[in-house]
Order: structure tokens, then sequence, then C-alpha cells
């Protein structure tokens, strides 16, 4: 069954239509939500995103463990992550060296592309902006960067979303065998 990543900035989208699709795919479906909730803000949007979702959907809030909430999740359940940008974050403030989010992100994508059962993944684009200023916030960025990479190379879709609407992001070298070019691929 198909892991889909759907990457983009704020309100792109990417939410809305993941509980969209859960719908439309039918059958259980298992809300993994990784957002700590630190203040009232979060508070509200966390009371928000649950509203949106149908009552009859399983939520399961796990800030860290993904491997094992993805693991937990009956077969056949369509599953969403939201998010890993939060899950990254909780990650790096919980003191885990890149290297270990890397290989749970690592871990994760895999048995999300093993699963029986559609994956819908949500995550931020965040290299698009300017340069973070401090060490931590360019630490952030990478290490996001990289964990986006880990799921979208397993994915059988991924999604950029803006305003709403889709790009389908391609395989840089499958891109270039569709475009014909004489260029040796390694």
């Amino acid at each position: 069954m198909p892991l889909i990543v759907l990457i983009g900035g704020a309100r792109s989208g990417k939410s809305g239509y993941a509980v969209d699709l859960a719908q439309r795919v039918g059958g259980p479906v298992t809300f993994v939500a990784t957002a700590p909730v630190l203040d009232g803000d979060m508070s509200q949007r966390v009371a928000r995103h649950r509203e949106e979702r149908p009552a009859g959907w399983d939520t399961l809030e796990e800030e860290i463990e993904l491997v094992r909430a993805l693991g937990g999740v009956p077969d056949g359940h369509t599953i969403i992550v939201d998010c890993l940008t939060l899950w990254t974050s909780n990650m790096m403030w919980k003191d885990h060296a890149e290297s270990a989010i890397l290989a749970a992100a690592e871990s994760a994508s895999e048995l999300a592309a093993e699963r029986d059962g559609t994956v819908l993944v949500i995550t931020n684009e965040v290299g698009l902006g300017i340069h973070p200023e401090s060490e931590l916030g360019r630490t952030y960025r990478d290490t996001l960067g990289r964990v986006n990479q880990a799921f979208a190379r397993r994915a059988d879709a991924t999604l950029l979303m803006v305003a709403g609407r889709a790009l389908r992001l391609s395989d840089p070298d499958e891109l270039l065998e569709d475009l014909q070019l004489d260029v040796d691929l390694p």
C-alpha cells in the first residue's frame, strides 16, 4: 500500500488534504499526532485539528517514538502522521543526536513503506527561507531536510503542497531518464 509524503509550508493545505484523502481511502484511520502541547496557542491548535477529524478515527499521541507508534497500528488502517516537522523538533529538544534522529527516520520510513495500509506523512519544507541565524536553527533545518529525504526516498508519491494545490515531486534520476538526456547517471 502506498506511502505518500505531503510536504510544504505552513498553511499550504497538507493536513486538510491528508484528512480528505484518508476519508476517500475509507476504512479505519489512525492519526499519529506528534505535537507537544506546551502553551495555550498549541492547545488551541491541537483542539482545532481534532475537530477537523472524523469522530471515529483513532488518535495516537506520540512525540518521540514514531517507530513504536507506527508498529502499534493494526494492519489495514490508514495512518496519518502529523507531522515530521514537530517530531524532529521534539527529538532535538530531548537531546537526540542528529545521527540518532536520522536512524529513527530511516527505521520509521522503512516501516511506513512496508505496512499493509496507506500511510500519509505530513512535513514542512523549511529550507526555502532565510538562512537561520543560530547554529540550532541551521542544525534543525539541515536535520529536518535529511529526515524529509529519508521518507521521500521510500515514498510511492511525494507531493509539494502550495496554496492547497500539489506538485508531484520526482526522483531526479528518473526525471532525467524520462527526459531521455544523454547523461551518465551514477
